[in-house]
């Protein structure tokens, strides 16, 4: 299996060769399929975004079983998401968790009105949604007078992908454990819907 660090690397190159077009995946064919019929061993974890344009083994160019994907709206960190990553982390022995936001996040934006009085949410489905995502982006409204609405929402799609992480890292004592003792890494990321391009957070330096 590998290390947290080689894993976050593969990642960035396959992003790469996504954004420039050239991927290399092949592992899409019959014999892969067959291959992993009795087992598996993806390199690494994602919990990304729902959003049909983000998907995770596209974007980084990797095939069948390279990835264990988790997607909700908003990427947002509730009990069957930490569930499944630590189904993950502890069964297949992955040591690298990437919590994947990307730009212009609806689930992000609908909080923003909510929160600036335009309410835009009926169901209460969609609203667990949002007041998930709520206290990553209540922090900012005061200190975002300044800024434009687009920079208001890259900032809270940001602040949203970093709570996630530090729920990961902090609300599960079992993923506690993987950190600390077998080199278990939880690191943010943003994905870019115009460049191809994803930017691994602060948080991909490795601090806990």
């Amino acid at each position: 299996m590998l290390s947290a660090s080689d894993a976050l690397t593969r990642l960035r190159e396959g992003n790469r060769r996504f954004a420039s077009n050239t991927p290399a995946t092949t592992a899409l064919s019959l014999a892969r399929r067959d291959e992993l019929i009795g087992r598996q061993e993806p390199f690494a974890i994602v919990l990304g975004c729902s959003d049909s344009r983000v998907p995770a083994e596209i974007i980084f160019d990797q095939g069948l079983g390279d990835l264990f994907v988790i997607r909700v709206a908003g990427n947002v960190v509730a009990p069957s998401g930490v569930g499944s990553v630590e189904f993950a982390a502890a069964r297949f022995g992955t040591r690298l968790v990437v919590v994947l936001g990307h730009s212009g996040c609806g689930a992000v934006a609908a909080t923003i009105e909510e929160l600036q009085g335009v309410p835009q949410v009926d169901s209460k489905n969609l609203r667990s949604i949002v007041d998930r995502v709520r206290p990553s982006v209540e922090s900012l409204l005061e200190v975002s007078r300044a800024w434009s609405p687009e920079e208001l929402l890259h900032q809270a799609i940001r602040a949203n992908i970093r709570m996630s992480v530090n729920q990961l890292r902090h609300g599960s004592q079992l993923l506690e454990q993987l950190i600390q003792v077998d080199g278990l890494m939880v690191v943010g990321a943003e994905y870019s819907l115009e460049s191809g391009l994803v930017d691994f957070l602060d948080s991909a330096r490795g601090a806990v």
